[in-house]
């Protein structure tokens, strides 16, 4: 029996803050996008760029983490799957949507950027952490 995979792996910065609702049954659901960028020199030695958006859903605890703790402008890693809803709109037109169902979130970056921009929508001050400079590790 031969099996499928469809699995998608992307760093990037977050678009927009993270919107979380809940499904009819109470289940949370968080959807925010995801830019993730690249750079290459065409053969004539010109520098191009482009940026890639990605649509994020993430279901249930996931969702809530999600919610809770990014912020726009973040880096984050996401892990998941492709999924594309179709659907009609009220006038009967097709739509049509590509979407990563993460399953595996992971918060990139420095976090005391990240400290001090979630600190700016709350009153509370930005952690403090230990400075660690570049010489002190081995690596």
């Amino acid at each position: 029996m031969s099996r499928g995979l469809n699995k998608v792996m992307i760093i990037g910065h977050l678009g927009r803050d993270p919107e979380m609702r809940y499904t009819p049954s109470g289940r949370p659901v968080t959807t925010f996008t995801v830019a993730v960028s690249r750079s290459w020199n065409s053969a004539d030695g010109e520098r191009h760029s482009e940026t890639e958006w990605f649509n994020v859903v993430a279901w249930g605890n996931l969702a809530e983490i999600c919610k809770q703790y990014l912020v726009k402008g973040q880096q984050v890693y996401i892990e998941g799957r492709l999924q594309t809803r179709r659907w009609d709109d009220k006038e009967g037109v097709k739509h049509t949507s590509v979407e990563i169902v993460a399953n595996e979130m992971m918060m990139l970056g420095d976090r005391r950027d990240s400290a001090n921009n979630h600190a700016q929508d709350s009153d509370t001050p930005p952690m403090e952490e230990p400075m660690a400079n570049e010489d002190e590790f081995p690596f």
